[in-house]
């Protein structure tokens, strides 16, 4: 794993997760998805990938995950942590990943959602 992130948020766990899902789709290099099957209880998980489209192909590289945990009282703890990819070109998906956790940080943290 890589560089790691926290701050709080302010809103619901699902609150923040449709509204981080939504800042990607505005960015429009990354895609932000919440992952069921590694989410429990008061925690989401969301993976973050560059998505690459090529004619009918659609290729996601790995970036990194969000974790989004309960806090109460409508405040979400957020961890990102940065993984990454084994590819060329690693620095420039690298890059698009810190910018997309910088709008993010930027955007929640401790505003409201």
């Amino acid at each position: 794993m890589g560089h790691f992130l926290s701050f709080t948020a302010a809103g619901t766990p699902r609150a923040v997760s449709r509204a981080i899902e939504e800042c990607a789709r505005g960015q429009g290099h990354v895609n932000a998805l919440v992952v069921p099957w590694e989410s429990e209880g008061s925690t989401l998980s969301m993976a973050v990938t560059a998505v690459r489209i090529d004619g009918w192909a659609i290729e996601h590289t790995n970036l990194g995950t969000i974790r989004l945990i309960d806090a109460g009282e409508e405040r979400t703890e957020v961890a990102i942590e940065a993984e990454p990819p084994d590819v060329p070109e690693q620095q420039k998906l690298a890059d698009v990943f810190d910018r997309f956790v910088r709008q993010v940080r930027s955007q929640f943290e401790g505003a409201p959602t």
